[in-house]
């Protein structure tokens, strides 16, 4: 492989075979390149041709020797050409030096800044020219004058040729780049014309929108989309066409990725619009992370809502209980009287039962996705549901395309197919039914998990508001939070929940999840966890142990920075608040000033917005540790 030295040698070396004068000056007016024959026919000295040299220099030293005959004011003469050079243009110009040679010379500028000019000795065409005219007395003085001026367009056509050359070679390179960087971009980039014809793609469509066309430029825009998402996007299109810029988001249907589009007029000299230039960008997991902090949100608010109403309720249960209890045990109460104290335990008990299942939706629920292995889990939870169906149900299990681990919170997800199963159950009655639950990918963005029945199917009513809380089609046997409950969990989670009959009758319901991949563990570790409550590091140890890493401990920052030195290190995590002077955070900025590879990763229980939590050089885990936490830091891709 040949050097930058290499390359510049080589360089100088051809530059000097030429028999042009030649020289390089940079945008600050320095010196870049000159070649052999640009010192000679100068007669400039070597401190002038050395990289560096500013042109004023250059300048002053030529107009001190008289190139450019007497100057009355040397300074004057040296600085107009200076501010010549700063406002350089284009040009070629002939002139006779003051040792009586001719030269011409020819300046571009260059696309980086500065310019290139080159000078040619053209003494010996204007002798010959000189001579023709004395001795061609045939030739008339005008053709001859007409010649040279020919000979001067010439080449000063030359020079301008070189320069158009210079310049579509630039834009050439411009365009290249262009084109490069916008196909490297996550996002489609096109330009379409009033007709909705694509003029200009960077061929990224079928990446963001799968199923879609690649080589799209001059195909219609609802060829190249599909009629469906064509129809979803036209008015918006009439209304860039129109002159109003706007971005909006649809859901591709095909894919089920969530797409966002800013469509832009393009707008002629005149004002009228020609075009419309458009940014297509998937922001499906932006989507769902929006779905899920809005779920959160109105849970929160949900709480704050219903815990107060909720405490009352529960004393006034616990106090109609506590007497109908009594009046219940009296002996000497009428049969009639016993039943409805009977009849009141009862009602106040499902309310007990009523409660906590509002406390399950509007209470505070954190998510623990893992990696999971979709098929093993639904074979199980078969197993888990069978014997609750009776031997009049079948149920059917079946997975596509899903062999590797998925991150999903098992806890949630059994508790909502769960809940789908019963009520697919009690939907087919006493009568004979098969229950199907099925698992497949939707692209690379979602899984759906759907449970079908044989029953009845959906009314219209149900389809509409099935989801609402304390809607039921069970009369009083049903307390309407089941499918909310459902919905709660898909939400918080940032998927979707679809309710439908099918087409060969029965109810099917589909689950929307995202679609996230679970990392591999990574390679075993040595951790070194300092910690100075006995309890909470043998917690944590387990943990670490139980992803397979190696674990040593320290109670102090001191004994920590003893063991930090210890080879084979690999991970620190080390609480804040430490026994002794030093905190965690001033022993983690020294154990990264010694080791800058080494990974450290603090945990505490103080609040986000304290001082101390704030100053950590490192990622921070809040107390309690959970091992979901752990893994989201330890195994890359896992949420916590």
């Amino acid at each position: 492989m040949m050097g930058d030295d290499d390359t510049g040698r080589l360089t100088r070396a051809g530059l000097n075979l030429i028999q042009q004068a030649l020289s390089i000056f940079d945008s600050e007016l320095r010196l870049a390149v000159c070649n052999r024959q640009y010192q000679l026919m100068f007669d400039l000295p070597d401190a002038l041709t050395r990289s560096g040299t500013s042109f004023e220099a250059t300048i002053r030293h030529l107009v001190e020797r008289g190139e450019y005959g007497p100057q009355p004011d040397i300074e004057a003469a040296v600085q107009v050409r200076v501010e010549q050079a700063r406002a350089f243009a284009p040009h070629y110009m002939e002139r006779t030096r003051a040792n009586g040679r001719t030269i011409s010379v020819e300046g571009s500028p260059l696309p980086q800044g500065g310019w290139v000019t080159v000078y040619t000795d053209i003494t010996e065409i204007k002798r010959q020219e000189g001579m023709l005219r004395a001795h061609s007395a045939e030739l008339s003085d005008q053709l001859l004058a007409h010649a040279e001026r020919l000979a001067l367009a010439n080449r000063a056509l030359a020079a301008t040729n070189a320069a158009l050359e210079e310049a579509k070679r630039e834009l050439t390179e411009i365009e290249a780049r262009t084109r490069q960087v916008t196909e490297m971009m996550p996002a489609h980039i096109a330009h379409m014309d009033r007709d909705y014809r694509y003029t200009f793609s960077n061929r990224r469509l079928s990446t963001v929108m799968p199923g879609s066309l690649s080589d799209i430029v001059g195909v219609p825009v609802a060829e190249a989309l599909g009629p469906d998402t064509f129809a979803r996007i036209e008015p918006e299109l009439a209304r860039a066409i129109a002159g109003e810029a706007t971005v909006f988001e649809i859901t591709h249907s095909p894919s089920g990725r969530r797409i966002r589009i800013a469509l832009t007029p393009d707008r002629g000299a005149d004002g009228g619009v020609s075009g419309v230039y458009v940014l297509s960008t998937d922001v499906t997991h932006e989507a769902q992370a929006r779905a899920a902090l809005a779920q959160s949100s109105k849970r929160e608010l949900a709480a704050q809502l219903t815990s107060g109403l909720a405490h009352d309720f529960a004393n006034l249960l616990t106090i109609i209980m506590g007497l109908q209890g009594r009046l219940a045990r009296t002996a000497a109460l009428p049969p009639d009287a016993a039943e409805l104290a009977r009849a009141t335990l009862a009602a106040a008990r499902r309310g007990g039962t009523l409660l906590d299942r509002i406390a399950a939706i509007s209470g505070v629920r954190e998510l623990r996705p893992q990696p999971l292995m979709i098929a093993p889990f639904l074979t199980e939870l078969a197993a888990m549901a069978r014997p609750t169906l009776g031997e009049a149900v079948v149920l059917e299990t079946s997975v596509e395309g899903l062999g590797l681990p998925v991150l999903l919170d098992p806890g949630t997800l059994q508790d909502s197919l769960l809940n789908l199963i019963l009520n697919a159950r009690d939907a087919m009655g006493s009568a004979p039914g098969r229950i199907a639950l099925r698992a497949c990918p939707v692209r690379d963005t979602w899984v759906e998990i759907s449970v079908a029945d044989s029953g009845t199917g959906f009314s219209a009513e149900a389809l509409e508001r099935g989801l609402e809380p304390f809607f039921s089609t069970k009369g009083g046997e049903g307390s309407g939070l089941g499918l909310s409950m459902v919905y709660d969990q898909t939400k918080l989670a940032g998927g979707a929940v679809r309710l439908e009959n099918r087409p060969g009758g029965g109810a099917r319901v589909t689950l929307r999840l995202p679609l996230r991949p679970a990392a591999t563990a990574t390679a075993p570790r040595l951790v070194l966890l300092v910690e100075d409550s006995d309890e909470i590091r043998a917690g944590v140890r387990e943990m670490l142990r139980g992803m397979g890493h190696t674990v040593i401990e320290a109670a102090s920052a001191a004994e920590a920075r003893e063991l930090a030195d210890l080879p084979g290190i690999g991970l620190v995590l080390s609480d804040i608040n430490l026994a002794g002077a030093e905190t965690g955070v001033a022993l983690a900025r020294s154990l990264l000033a010694r080791h800058q590879e080494l990974p450290v990763l603090l945990m505490t229980s103080l609040p986000e917005g304290h001082a101390l939590r704030a100053g950590a050089p490192c990622t921070v885990l809040s107390k309690p540790v959970s091992e979901a936490a752990l893994m989201a830091l330890l195994v890359p891709g896992v949420a916590a």
